[in-house]
């Protein structure tokens, strides 16, 4: 048994031998003309010859390089390994020495507009810019929002509790009949608070209670937010925390304004690549670096009763003024230089 186990392990190495000195002979080196093209298999290359496919075994050697990437036109030295087995066996695995882009190749999806020529005597290379373009629409807002606010303090919490109620019933009442039926309001928060007094050497006492209940609004019709504070007010509304203006359907316009900043940026792009005695031979990437829609905000100073702030005035006057939607986009050209 022991000679058998010595025989078996003398001719499993002899197979073993045999396999190497096949993948040697089979090694060879070439040099190859084609396209760079990717595999089924993810994350895998090849270089598409006329009638042949050639299985790049080390693409990560060259990944770094700009001119890597589908469809680029290369010469590429190395040796096939006949021997290599992989899992789709797309074409002839063959290990790259050294891999260089052709002249004149095109550089992105065959684009004609894309190909670079470099002149006699004139060298010309490849390089990335990353600029950012900046672009604001203004428009008007179409909806109002405002938020009101019913204030009660008395020594007894329940006390305070009970008339805040009343009154802001009749709040909501007064700015529903005010701001017509296709106005929005709710209640935005509530809260009912003791208010202490502090003696040294004593602990704090409560003195009394404040209950708040906030009321938000939301209206279309922007003639009637000035009514709708009015009737807030006479119902017994006696605080305005806060009245903005918004866009409600937006899309348009922050369309407008990315379509802009994208215009604004490659401009950037066009006038580098003029600069530098080249042109922009293709967009690598873009991001939208961010678009604001801020609300217009109009707040009272202070929160002094409404009806003191109108002794004076028959309705509040409100302009709703203009909205600035702005948009900010990133974007990586590729350009052609010459030194």
């Amino acid at each position: 048994m022991h000679r058998s186990f010595l025989s078996l392990r003398a001719g499993l190495f002899a197979i073993v031998i045999v396999l190497a000195a096949q993948g040697a002979a089979s090694a060879k080196e070439i040099t190859v003309q084609g396209r760079l093209g990717r595999t089924v298999e993810a994350g895998g290359w090849l270089i598409n010859t006329s009638g042949l496919k050639y299985l790049i075994l080390n693409p990560a050697k060259f990944k770094d390089e700009l001119w890597f990437r589908e469809d680029t036109e290369v010469e590429a030295e190395g040796e096939t390994k006949s021997g290599v087995m992989t899992i789709y066996q797309e074409g002839t695995p063959f290990e790259v020495r050294s891999m260089r882009q052709l002249r004149g190749s095109r550089v992105s999806g065959g684009d004609p507009a894309a190909v670079v020529i470099a002149p006699p005597g004139v060298e010309r290379g490849l390089t990335r810019v990353s600029v950012t373009g900046d672009a604001v629409v203004t428009s008007s807002p179409d909806t109002a929002i405002l938020s009101l606010a019913v204030v009660t303090q008395n020594a007894s919490a329940s006390e305070a509790q009970a008339e805040n109620a009343s009154r802001s019933d009749a709040v909501v009442r007064a700015v529903r009949a005010a701001a017509g039926a296709g106005a929005e309001v709710k209640t935005g928060g509530y809260s009912l608070q003791p208010q202490y007094a502090y003696k040294e050497g004593a602990p704090p006492t409560i003195t009394a209670y404040i209950a708040r209940n906030n009321v938000v609004v939301t209206l279309g019709d922007l003639t009637k937010v000035g009514a709708v504070i009015d009737a807030a007010s006479r119902a017994g509304a006696n605080s305005v925390d806060g009245l903005s203006f918004t866009l409600r359907r937006d899309a348009t316009v922050r369309a407008q304004a990315l379509a802009g900043a994208t215009s604004v940026a490659l401009d950037k792009a066009r006038v580098i690549a003029t600069v530098l005695g080249g042109r922009v031979v293709r967009i690598v990437e873009v991001q939208e670096a961010g678009a604001m829609r801020p609300p217009i905000p109009l707040q009272y100073e202070g929160r002094e009763s409404l009806k003191t702030m109108q002794a004076d005035a028959a309705q509040t006057p409100v302009e709703p003024g203009s909205l600035e939607t702005r948009a900010q986009v990133q974007l990586v050209a590729e350009i052609e230089t010459k030194p």
